[in-house]
């Protein structure tokens, strides 16, 4: 098991086969801002400017609410992604 796989393993609320997760208030955030982005791309900076953590992101991604959308070549660090048709139903359910 690598570190990476350790971090999202985890992680506190269940996976998205448990159905019963919701996202905490900064994953909504960073979840509704997706449902206004052409083809869902999620932002890699918030509002003011910060970087989206890497715990947040992982975690959408471990509750199939995000998912990898394409490798930046020139910050191969950064996860880019989009959100999934799960993402904008966890998000459309408040």
């Amino acid at each position: 098991m690598t570190d990476q796989t350790a971090s999202t393993e985890s992680l506190d609320a269940p996976s998205a086969d448990g159905g019963d997760s919701k996202p905490t208030a900064p994953q909504r955030r960073w979840l509704t801002r997706g449902t206004k982005e052409p083809g869902g791309k999620l932002p890699l900076f918030d509002e003011h400017g910060q970087k989206v953590s890497e715990r947040t992101i992982r975690s959408c991604i471990h509750h199939g609410w995000a998912e990898p959308w394409f490798a930046n070549p020139l910050k191969p660090d950064w996860l880019v992604c989009k959100i999934t048709a799960a993402g904008r139903a966890v998000v459309n359910k408040s």
